[in-house]
């Protein structure tokens, strides 16, 4: 198997003029690709620079340090945008990061005194080393990227991850998709987010294919809990992509517009969604739009994506048949296991990463084998009545509806559910929420219908609610409105009695 700057070399050695990169404000061919990674590579060398943090906004530029990493043999580690400062400071020194890559939007996340010897390596990069850097936690062996997810805590964590690992999930998508004859993808999420890292450059420049990367603002992308859909499609029209992967909300967003009379974006072979539960009913409707819908399933802990559907082997609802290197098992309590491209370990972790993850989903396979998730398993709650409720699916009906940007849903040890909502607009009338959650309960069964609802000031990263990659922080949900969400029962309780 070939890596993916071996695939680089070659492509710059064969055809050093087709197009790589493209953006606003500057192209970079396969060959001018290899030739500002190995430019920076030098500078990381000079410097002694083991790990390397990269704080920057999507861009041809992004991709020349990812390369210059892998050819300095230095640890990368991406910094999202939408971390806060603190979070940022973690992870700095969890990572024991000696210097970072900036643009002008990375470098507002830095205090300037934290920053020593500013050195520019392009017209819009500037490499730093960071002062005090100190390595407190021994590196996994053969850590190439340290991706940190955020999962439910408010400290990032990070994943230790191989270049071989995620050279072979970008091998198993070219397998995938190499049918449809990619030429250009859109980058539509930041490059530190892995599932763009991994689907949206390496494995389209495995393919020899010219990969667009706007700004984060440019495709509509305000962080990880907002969105204007307007910028995504106008991005869509603009750069007319082949391929694209996008976020549930996403493309519930594009889905709604494009039932409003918005244009179909006709160049698109292949529209990924993963990241988050995604509603059944919410695929129907993007089938009937003539949608090119391939769901996915992936994590962090393995190189991003397991199992994928693809052309000739899709079935609506599931998340695909894995992938050619991958090995998906149910296990007790039907919680899916994966084994085939494993981190190298947790950062800080006393015990030795495991050959086979424990992905925290429950699922199942059917007679073809294909996998349907069914939810987090730590998140169902079971009713007074004993009926499992997956909250995830239950908020993934409710936010098909462009009343309805947020919602989480109640209900454990309770004879019917409650939902926090938060309105997809400042001002909002309650019949149109109502009509929102009659709509979602029509697509579910009863003991998994919405009997009440409550509305709810956004849950973002900020004010503990939301986490980083985007998902509720269900404890901190349910203490901030606990009050209310019992209130609903009152009268219920007062019926028994």
């Amino acid at each position: 198997m070939r890596s993916v700057l071996d695939a680089l070399r070659h492509r710059a050695a064969a055809r050093p003029s087709a197009l790589a990169l493209r953006s606003a404000h500057a192209d970079l061919s396969y060959g001018g690709l290899l030739e500002r990674a190995l430019a920076i590579s030098e500078v990381i060398r000079r410097r002694g620079i083991r790990v390397l943090a990269l704080a920057a906004d999507n861009g041809p530029e992004w991709v020349a340090v990812d390369f210059a990493a892998q050819l300095a043999g230095a640890v990368l580690v991406p910094l999202p945008a939408f971390f806060s400062p603190d979070q940022i400071k973690h992870v700095i020194t969890d990572s024991g990061a000696q210097a970072v890559v900036v643009d002008a939007v990375g470098g507002r996340g830095f205090p300037h005194a934290a920053l020593d010897r500013m050195e520019p390596i392009g017209a819009e990069l500037e490499i730093a080393m960071i002062r005090g850097a100190v390595r407190i936690h021994e590196l996994p062996a053969h850590t190439a990227k340290i991706s940190y997810t955020s999962g439910t805590t408010g400290r990032p964590k990070g994943v230790c991850l191989s270049q071989p690992a995620m050279d072979r999930v970008a091998h198993s998508l070219c397998v995938a998709t190499q049918e449809l004859r990619i030429g250009r993808h859109l980058c539509v999420l930041p490059l530190a987010t892995l599932l763009e890292n991994i689907a949206g450059i390496y494995a389209p420049l495995l393919q020899g294919a010219e990969i667009v990367l706007p700004r984060m603002p440019d495709v509509g992308y305000e962080g990880a809990a907002a969105l204007k859909v307007s910028g995504l499609l106008r991005a869509l029209r603009a750069h007319a992509p082949q391929s694209v992967i996008l976020l549930p909300q996403m493309l519930a967003g594009v889905v709604v517009a494009l039932e409003q009379g918005a244009p179909r974006p006709a160049s698109l072979r292949f529209a990924a969604v993963g990241g988050g539960f995604v509603a059944a009913s919410l695929l129907e409707r993007a089938e009937r739009l003539d949608l090119p819908i391939f769901e996915g399933y992936g994590l962090t802990e393995c190189a991003s994506v397991v199992a994928l559907n693809a052309p000739g082997a899709r079935r609506l609802g599931s998340v695909g048949r894995p992938l050619p290197h991958a090995a998906i098992r149910i296990g007790a309590d039907a919680e899916i296991f994966v084994s085939g491209a494993p981190m190298a370990g947790y950062l800080g972790a006393t015990s030795h990463a495991a050959a086979e993850i424990a992905t925290g989903d429950t699922g199942h396979f059917d007679d073809d084998g294909f996998l349907y998730i069914d939810g987090r398993s730590k998140n169902i709650f079971i009713t007074s009545f004993g009926r499992n409720v997956s909250p995830d699916w239950v908020e993934a009906e409710l936010k098909q509806s462009r009343q309805i940007g947020q919602a989480a849903l109640f209900g454990e040890a309770r004879p019917w559910n409650v939902a926090v909502v938060v309105p997809a607009s400042g001002r909002h009338d309650p019949a149109d929420i109502q009509a929102a959650v009659d709509a979602a309960n029509t697509r579910l069964p009863d003991y998994a219908r919405i009997h009440r609802w409550l509305t709810a000031e956004p849950f973002t990263p900020a004010n503990g609610l939301l986490t980083d990659n985007g998902r509720n922080r269900r404890a901190a949900i349910w203490r901030r409105y606990r009050e209310r969400i019992d209130a609903c029962y009152d009268g219920h309780v007062r019926r028994l009695a």
